[in-house]
C-alpha cells in the first residue's frame, strides 16, 4: 500500500514550533521551550500533519497559564534548561580534547552491533486506529463526521476529525475545548473496549499464536513462519489480516512491517489510519530510512531527551553518527549504546507473549479532585488497597516491598516505600503497611492536598500452586498423534515453569546412555521388581494388561498417554502404574550413578590385608587394635 501524501517516511515535523535546546543562545523568548513542552507527549500522533502546531501551542499556553499544572511544568522546564546548560558546558570542554579514544570505542561498538543484525525475520506492529473512539463509533455511527473524544478531565483518545483541530490523547479536557469548542466528550467504558480487543486478538493469534500485546490496542507479531508455510509475502499476509479484522470486528488497524520491533513500531505510524508500510529487510534501505528520521519518532525518546539531543546538535538519527565522539561522555554508557542501536536501526526480533516476561511490579493508581480531608484520604487508600489486591490475585503474586505514590495539588509527585517483614497481597495488609507512610507525609506537609494516589508492590513472590507435572519436566513429543497433543496441551495449560524466567526443571533422561548399560541395569532391577513393566517398553504393551478384561473399549480407539519424565516414553494414563514406572526409572538412574562412581574409584585392597595392616600399625604405636563394631555394616556394590 502506497504512502499518503501527508505521511512522509522521514516523519517531517515542518508544522512544529521551533525547538531550540537553549532558547537564550538562539535569541528567542525563554518561554519557547515551555510552549513546546506543553504540546504533550503525543505530539506526533497520526492525523495532525496539517495542524499548525505553533498556533496550538499558543492556545495551550494561554489556556493553562496560571494553573497549578502550568506552574509545575514551568518549574520542570527551568530545571531541564539548567541541565542543558551543564550539557553544553561539558561539550565545549570536550571539543578541546583529543577524542580519538571515544571514536575507536564507538566504531568498535558499531562493528560489533552490525554482526548481530538479523534480516531474516518479518516483524509486524499492529496498532488499532483511535481504538476507543472506533469502538464508540460502532454504537454511535452518527458521530462519524463530528469531532469527539473519549475521556473527561484528560482525553484518552480522539477521533481523526478532532485531531485536525490539534486535540490529542493526554490533553486536558478544558484545553481541548479551547481548540475545538464543538468537541463531544464521551465517558470511558473499559469493559466494552476490553471485549473488542479480545476479538481482535483472536484474529491476530491465527497469524502468530505467540504474539506480544504491547497494550490493549497494539501488538507485535512474527509472521515469518506464517509466510513461509503459505508461500505469501509479508505485505499480502498483513493486508489479509487487516481486512479480516475490519470485516469481523468493524475496527480498522494500521501496521508496520520490518526486520525488528523498533522499526516495525515506527513504520506502523506512517500510513495511519487504516494503512500499512513495509520497510525492506535490507541494510541499505534501513540505514537510509533511519538517517532522516527525527529523534522524537523513535520509541524511547520523549520531550526531555529530545531537547537534550537538540542542544548538542542531534535532530535526526543521522546526526548521531556525526556527533558519535561526544555521546558516551555526555550521556553515559547505556544511553550511548541506545543511540547507536537507533542509528543502525537495530532492535529485538524475539516476539513472545507478555505473560512470559518476568514481572517486576504490580501497581494501581487513580486521579481525583483535590482532596485534603484525612478521613477521605484514608478511605481512598483503602479502596486503592482493594484494587491492588485484585491485581495481585490476577497476577498470582505478592510483594515484599510496598510503594506509596501521591501527586500533590501542585502536580508535584512524591513516593515513599517500605520493606515488609513478609510478602503480602491482602487489602487489609496493604492498607495497614501503607497507612504509616501516608500519615508521615501528612506530618511533613501540613494541610496536604492530593489529586492522585497509587500503591505498587515490588520484589514479587509467586503464589501459584506448584505443578508436579511441570516439576518433572513434561514436554510434548514430536511424534505424538493429534489426540495426544491435545491432551498434553490441556494438561500443561497451567504450567508456568517455562513462562517466567527460565526453562522447566527437567530430570536427566536415562535413554541418553548406552544400550549396554540399560540392558544390564534392567536385568538387575527385574529380579527385585518382576511385576513392573520394563522401562524399555513404551507403555502401550502394558496398557492391555492393566485394563480389566470386561472394561469397554475407549471411544475413538485412542487411549490417553502420559510421558515418563525420566525415560520420556509414553505410559498409560493411570496414576498408580504411572507412579510405579517413575519409581522404577528413578531406581535405575540411582543404580547407574552408583555403578559409574564405583567404576571410577580405584579397586579396594583385600579385606585381610587391610586388617593386618591396621593391626601392625596399632602394635607399633603400642595400642591394641579396636575390634570392629558389629552394628556397622559395610556396603559394597559390584
Amino acid at each position: 500500500m502506497s504512502r499518503t501524501e501527508s505521511d512522509d517516511h522521514d516523519g517531517s515535523t515542518k508544522n512544529l514550533p521551533p525547538l531550540e535546546g537553549h532558547p537564550k543562545e538562539a535569541g528567542e523568548d525563554a518561554a519557547a521551550s515551555l510552549k513546546y513542552s506543553l504540546l504533550g507527549p503525543s505530539l506526533l500522533k497520526a492525523g495532525q500533519d496539517a495542524v499548525d502546531q505553533s498556533k496550538v501551542s499558543e492556545i495551550i499556553y494561554e489556556a493553562s497559564k496560571g494553573s497549578k499544572f502550568f506552574n509545575r511544568e514551568e518549574a520542570r522546564d527551568k530545571t531541564l534548561t539548567a541541565k542543558i546548560d551543564q550539557i553544553l558546558d561539558k561539550k565545549r570542554q570536550l571539543v578541546k580534547l583529543d577524542l580519538s579514544h571515544e571514536l575507536r570505542v564507538t566504531n568498535n561498538l558499531i562493528n560489533q552491533l552490525e554482526l548481530s543484525r538479523d534480516l531474516s525475520q518479518y516483524i509486524v506492529h499492529v496498532d488499532c486506529d483511535a481504538f476507543y473512539a472506533c469502538v464508540e463509533l460502532l454504537d454511535r455511527p452518527e458521530l462519524k463526521d463530528l469531532p469527539f473524544a473519549v475521556g473527561g478531565g484528560v482525553l484518552t483518545t480522539c477521533n481523526y476529525v478532532a485531531r485536525k483541530y490539534g486535540c490529542r490523547s493526554g490533553m486536558a479536557g478544558f484545553v481541548a475545548k479551547k481548540l475545538c469548542p464543538e468537541l463531544i466528550l464521551l465517558p470511558i467504558n473499559f469493559d466494552k473496549y476490553t471485549a473488542k480487543a479480545r476479538e481482535v486478538r483472536e484474529i491476530i493469534a491465527e497469524y502468530d499464536s505467540n504474539f506480544e500485546s504491547a497494550s490493549i490496542d497494539e501488538a507485535y507479531l512474527n509472521i515469518t513462519n506464517y509466510c513461509t508455510q503459505r508461500a505469501m509475502g509479508p505485505g499480502d499476509a498483513v493486508a489479509k489480516m487487516r481486512s479480516e479484522i475490519h470485516e469481523k470486528t468493524g475496527i480498522t488497524v494500521s501496521a508496520g512491517i520490518a526486520a525488528n520491533c523498533r522499526l516495525a513500531k515506527v513504520c506502523s505510524n506512517i500510513n495511519k489510519p487504516n494503512g500499512q508500510y513495509i520497510l525492506p529487510n535490507e541494510r541499505v534501505a534501513i540505514m537510509e530510512f533511519m538517517r532522516a528520521l527525527p529523534c522524537r519518532k523513535v520509541n524511547g525518546i520523549g520531550r526531555v531527551f529530545e531537547r537534550e539531543l537538540a542542544a548538542v546538535g542531534i535532530h535526526t538519527l543521522g546526526d548521531i553518527y556525526t556527533n558519535k565522539q561526544y555521546l558516551r561522555r555526555l550521556f553515559g554508557e547505556k544511553t550511548h549504546e541506545f543511540l547507536i542501536h537507533c542509528y543502525l536501526g537495530l532492535g529485538r526480533t524475539c516476539v513472545k507473549p507478555a505473560e512470559t516476561y518476568e514481572r517486576k511490579s504490580v501497581g494501581t493508581e487513580s486521579t481525583f479532585r483535590d482532596m485534603s480531608d484525612p478521613a477521605q484520604l484514608r478511605d481512598k487508600l483503602r479502596r486503592t488497597s482493594e484494587d491492588l489486591e485484585q491485581d495481585l490475585r490476577r497476577a498470582e503474586c505478592k510483594g515484599r516491598t510496598l510503594c506509596l505514590k501521591v501527586k500533590l495539588h501542585t502536580f508535584e509527585v512524591l513516593t515513599r516505600q517500605a520493606v515488609l517483614p513478609r510478602a503480602i497481597y491482602l487489602a487489609t495488609d496493604l492498607y495497614n503497611y501503607a497507612l504509616p507512610m501516608l500519615t508521615k507525609l501528612e506530618q511533613e506537609i501540613p494541610g496536604m492536598k492530593l489529586r492522585l494516589m497509587g500503591l505498587r508492590c515490588t520484589h514479587l513472590v509467586s503464589t501459584k500452586k506448584p505443578d508436579t507435572m511441570a516439576f518433572f519436566g513434561f514436554k510434548p513429543r514430536d511424534n505424538q498423534s493429534e489426540d495426544c497433543e491435545t491432551t498434553s496441551a490441556k494438561k500443561n495449560a497451567n504450567m508456568d515453569s517455562g513462562e517466567r524466567g527460565g526453562q522447566p526443571l527437567r530430570t536427566s533422561s536415562a535413554s541418553s546412555h548406552g544400550q549396554d548399560h540399560d540392558t544390564e541395569e534392567i536385568q538387575l532391577m527385574a529380579r527385585d521388581s518382576p511385576r513392573q513393566a520394563s522401562p524399555q517398553t513404551d507403555g502401550r504393551e502394558t496398557a492391555a494388561r492393566l485394563r480389566p478384561l470386561d472394561e469397554e473399549p475407549l471411544i475413538g480407539g485412542q487411549p490417553e498417554w502420559w510421558d515418563c519424565p525420566i525415560c520420556n516414553r509414553p505410559q498409560v494414563a493411570e496414576e498408580r502404574p504411572f507412579n510405579d514406572h517413575i519409581d522404577l526409572c528413578l531406581s535405575r538412574q540411582a543404580i547407574r550413578d552408583t555403578i559409574q562412581k564405583e567404576a571410577a574409584m580405584p579397586s579396594p585392597e583385600p579385606k585381610a590385608s587391610k586388617i593386618e595392616h591396621k593391626k601392625s600399625k596399632a602394635r607399633k604405636r603400642g595400642r591394641h587394635a579396636a575390634s570392629p563394631d558389629p552394628k556397622q555394616k559395610r556396603l559394597c556394590f559390584g
